[in-house]
């Protein structure tokens, strides 16, 4: 610990005030604000990471990050603060959190965890920012689409029609000798797979 005091001069006379009779560094940290911030936006997240200098080791496992960010026209006062759990440079944003289209600033300050008893700092200044926007989800064609909804309304339909074919030839065998209902069936499951194919 270390005893700081302010010395001055009044009326002509040298005084000593003692400000702080027990001062301990470790207990009044302000770091430097982290470096090279950086992003990467997809569909489905937007991963950011950034870099600190001038650390030691001992404090960087024990830091605490905080991350900001906004719509990029908007003003920082309505940015979004979270405040991560993990003492690594690194934090994703879920897709489900931002809008498409929208760009987005982000920007990062840290200080030692309020966990931590052994030392103790102040919020650094915010670093630099980073912007990045969501990637936009590919759409599925709409001929692609279509083709694929009329399958499936194929299927059902074709084999309510054979059963209604069935039936309706199994009542028409008593009053005709002749088996018409293979030929029938034939020609439109024939008919049913050529429709298909046309799909495809």
């Amino acid at each position: 610990g270390y005893r700081v005091s302010l010395q001055g001069n009044l009326f002509g006379r040298n005084h000593t005030y003692v400000t702080l009779p027990e001062y301990s560094p470790r207990k009044h940290i302000k770091l430097d604000p982290p470096l090279n911030i950086q992003s990467n936006a997809t569909a489905s997240k937007c991963q950011i990471w950034w870099s600190m200098w001038n650390v030691p080791w001992y404090l960087a496992e024990i830091l605490q990050y905080q991350l900001q960010y906004k719509e990029y026209s908007m003003s920082w006062e309505v940015a979004l603060n979270k405040t991560l759990p993990s003492s690594l440079p690194q934090v994703e944003i879920e897709a489900t959190e931002l809008r498409s289209g929208t760009a987005y600033a982000a920007r990062v300050r840290c200080k030692v965890s309020e966990n931590e008893n052994s030392y103790h700092s102040q919020w650094s200044e915010w670093s630099q920012t980073t912007v990045f926007q969501k990637a936009d989800v590919p759409k599925v064609s709409e001929k692609i689409l279509n083709t694929k909804t009329m399958q499936f309304l194929l299927i059902p339909l074709s084999f309510g029609t054979l059963l209604y074919l069935f039936w309706n030839c199994k009542l028409s065998q008593k009053a005709s000798p002749a088996l018409t209902f293979p030929r029938q069936l034939l020609s439109f499951s024939h008919s049913i797979v050529c429709t298909m194919g046309i799909l495809r």
